[in-house]
């Protein structure tokens, strides 16, 4: 692949991802601000996995800071641009929306303009699919329209994949957008709903379950989403010869611009979820049963078909499986003491 730039170096999915490329041999740059959303010291451990590895170096650079991206970008050559960093969370885009504008829109915005300006050969970045917001057709495909976005996280993301299509039109960069379906497994976010279930029934604390615990979600083990971003990036996306604006495809453009699911297209029933975590964990949860959360969607499912078909995608994690690697490694990493742990 050349040199990679990875953006959210630090996160869940970015830390994942550079391990991954590291170790076919790729060169990364790693890029996070390290902001405190959840715990810095989280963080700061997932870099520490990647600190001192031969080919790997790390920049502590905000996304809208306009002049060090484009300092950045001329000081480096990068063949593929991986864009994870993002504020995320859907709930908190209830609670703090300027953050979405300056992380997902201001910040985007200057990675598209760096990779325009700099050769750059292909640009993925992370959407979410929360982007189907009011849909209810499942499965959620990627062809289908998605203008009614529940959420300012939602609309934050598919307004990248708008100035994406805009930048792959107008200027030819390949762009590649990754609708990711709730992504879990070790070193995974606090914020999330495996993490904080772990946390609570592990101390003893109830769980907060929405919608009456009849949530389905296509929760998706990071070994597989990591996979298909990697074969994502070493596939340029390319213009759809067959694309016409009398039946426009949301999934493709006439300039080099794709959408792609990455899901494991087996939703799971939320309490299926607690049962898995109670037999790994060996505690009874208690349950708080709560009505859906404003911003939230009952159900999620992902046609991954294109992903299959494209680069040959095939997730291969049960949830059974997943969970029990979860659970060991939060069981490892929580050994530590309580101040290594918060952060």
């Amino acid at each position: 692949m050349g040199t990679c730039l990875v953006t959210g170096a630090a996160g869940f999915i970015g830390y994942h991802l550079c391990e991954a490329l590291l170790a076919r041999g790729d060169e990364v740059v790693g890029l996070d601000n390290l902001n405190d959303y959840y715990s810095v010291q989280l963080k700061r451990d997932r870099l520490a996995q990647l600190d001192g590895r031969e080919r790997f170096s790390f920049m502590r650079i905000d996304l809208a800071d306009r002049d060090a991206m484009e300092s950045l970008f001329r000081a480096r050559q990068f063949t593929v641009v991986v864009n994870l960093a993002a504020q995320a969370g859907v709930r908190y885009s209830l609670e703090n929306p300027h953050a979405y504008v300056q992380s997902n829109i201001v910040g985007f915005l200057n990675v598209v303009e760096a990779c325009r300006h700099n050769g750059v050969g292909h640009l993925v970045y992370a959407s979410s699919s929360s982007v189907y917001g009011a849909n209810t057709r499942m499965p959620f495909s990627t062809h289908d329209n998605v203008d009614h976005p529940i959420s300012l996280y939602a609309a934050s993301k598919k307004a990248n994949e708008l100035i994406a299509h805009s930048y792959s039109h107008l200027y030819g960069l390949p762009t590649t957008g990754l609708r990711f379906f709730t992504v879990y497994g070790p070193w995974g976010r606090p914020d999330m709903a495996i993490y904080l279930f772990t946390e609570a029934m592990l101390a003893g604390r109830p769980i907060d379950v929405h919608n009456h615990g009849r949530m389905r979600r296509d929760f998706t083990y990071i070994d597989d989403i990591v996979d298909a971003v990697v074969r994502v990036a070493d596939r340029p996306a390319k213009a759809d010869a067959d694309w016409t604006g009398d039946a426009p495809d949301p999934a493709t453009g006439a300039g080099p611009y794709r959408l792609y699911n990455i899901g494991n297209h087996q939703p799971v029933e939320l309490t299926h979820l607690i049962e898995t975590l109670e037999k790994c964990l060996g505690v009874e949860a208690k349950c708080n049963f709560l009505p859906l959360q404003q911003g939230d969607v009952p159900a999620t499912c992902a046609d991954v078909d294109d992903l299959v078909r494209d680069v040959g995608f095939q997730p291969r994690t049960s949830i059974e499986d997943g969970i029990a690697k979860f659970v060991a490694w939060y069981r490892q990493y929580h050994v530590r003491s309580p101040a290594e742990k918060t952060g």
